[in-house]
């Protein structure tokens, strides 16, 4: 085998120097008013509810509706269509058409202050419900009455997209409205009879507006305009109708709610065992396995530090990633998965020295003999760690895609927070094989070169 060079242990070293700075404190320079960011650090990580803090709900239609796989399809985008339109864009909408139930989770927005679940699902619109309806007749206390009542032209389901813009005509703000086949077609006959009338559009029992039909429309393009209407409230109509755009009444199954400060002292408490576990362990495999010992601790510096930069998005084939307490777990884990790669190894190296072998031969034997033991443990964990986001990730997820035919009926009940663990701790598992065999051999390997480090009882041998 080939000698591996002296400098090599500090180029190493250099590098998980470097990547470690980048990852933690990330790299950043001003850019007139604005800072230009190069590169993430840690403390752009996207905290989950669980730690942030949130609202988790399970929205479902009423009893005596079946959803259709392509209606829930619909009410997932508008939830998420909702989601934007309150400025909340960091969230998580799945829809489980197996059992028809819709599961959103949205943090606090910034400026929160009453921190009210039912204040903040109500907000959400689950009850509002989108129709056009014949004329605009209202009774004493605003409600749909007499033909208004009984004839509905469109329901939420049968709008594609709403949205605000400029006339070609005159210049005026006006929302425009697409409308999919079957609402095409309904709303051109609806339009041919009610030339010169109103068609009233409503949410739930509020009318948000009246425009008059000046013409029947028959390809499924129309456009809403009113002399008084602004780009504001053109903007809040688009928006109104985009969010109320659903195929059914939702009605609330079930929720629950995370407070901030609960979430930010899980998780401070989490990190700072993490710092104290990881202290521990670094003075025990130092004081046990001395020089060995001694890589291994930078080995697992450079594994964690890794882990992180995969979470922020440090690497551009990886996007950002949203961290839970589980996923905190899932890093704490894998460290410790790490720190057995290198016991195995140090180990190994320390019985071959024994059994009489120099130091180049037993550092040699040492990696090769323990090396199919990580690996064969490693990659089981692997194999665990892709089965849980198979079965709890999100729908786009190309793990779920992969195992769809065979965990079909899990559904996406607890994704956040179990897929979280699944991809630190493969993400973990898998730098443990890049750092803790492969970058630790080539460290020792160098160490051993220089003459103050080639005396047997540094890797557990006799003095």
């Amino acid at each position: 085998m080939k000698k591996v060079g002296k400098s090599v242990f500090f180029i190493v070293v250099a590098l998980i120097l470097v990547v470690s700075y980048l990852s933690f404190f990330g790299w950043t320079s001003p850019n007139g008013d604005f800072t230009k960011t190069y590169v993430k650090g840690a403390d752009t990580i996207r905290w989950g509810i669980d730690i942030r803090g949130g609202v988790d709900v399970t929205f479902a239609p009423p009893e005596d509706y079946d959803a259709t796989d392509e209606e829930m399809t619909m009410a997932e985008g508008v939830l998420k269509e909702r989601l934007v339109n309150l400025n909340i864009t960091d969230y998580e909408v799945y829809a489980d058409k197996a059992k028809d139930r819709i599961i959103v989770r949205f943090p606090w927005k910034a400026d929160e202050v009453d921190f009210n679940p039912e204040a903040a699902i109500k907000e959400l619109g689950e009850t509002a419900e989108l129709t056009f309806r014949e004329l605009a007749l209202q009774d004493a206390e605003g409600n749909p009455t007499g033909d208004t009542k009984d004839k509905i032209v469109l329901e939420g389901k049968d709008i594609v997209s709403a949205q605000a813009g400029i006339s070609s005509k005159d210049n005026s703000h006006v929302v425009a409205l697409k409308l999919t086949a079957e609402g095409a077609a309904k709303f051109s006959e609806a339009t041919g009879r009610l030339v010169n009338k109103q068609i009233s559009i409503w949410m739930d029992n509020t009318m948000i507006s009246a425009p008059q039909v000046q013409q029947q429309i028959t390809d499924g393009e129309a456009t809403i305009s009113s002399p008084t209407m602004t780009a504001e409230s053109a903007k809040s109509l688009a928006a109104k109708i985009n969010s109320g755009a659903l195929p059914f009444k939702l009605e609330t199954d079930n929720f629950n709610t995370i407070s901030p400060t609960l979430g930010m002292g899980a998780k401070d408490a989490m990190v700072l065992a993490g710092v104290i576990a990881f202290i521990i362990v670094a003075v025990f495999m130092i004081s046990l396995f001395r020089l060995p010992g001694f890589i291994a601790v930078i080995a697992l510096a450079g594994q964690l530090s890794l882990t992180i930069a995969a979470i922020t998005g440090f690497f551009p084939i990886v996007p950002s990633f949203t961290l839970t307490l589980p996923g905190i777990a899932g890093i704490i884990l894998a460290i410790g998965f790490g720190v057995d790669a290198n016991i195995i190894t140090a180990s190994r190296i320390k019985e071959e020295l024994k059994s009489g072998k120099t130091l180049d031969a037993s550092i040699r034997t040492g990696y090769s003999k323990a090396f199919t033991a990580i690996l064969d443990g490693n990659i089981t964990v692997i194999i665990v760690a892709v089965i849980l986001m198979g079965a709890f990730g999100p729908p786009s997820s190309a793990f779920v895609k992969l195992f769809s035919p065979i965990f079909r009926w899990f559904g996406p009940s607890t994704a956040g927070s179990i897929y979280s663990f699944g991809y630190t701790l493969l993400v973990g598992v898998i730098l443990n094989l890049l750092m803790g065999v492969f970058c630790s051999r080539l460290m020792i390997q160098s160490l051993s070169r220089f003459k103050p480090f080639r005396k047997a009882w540094l890797y557990g041998g006799d003095k």
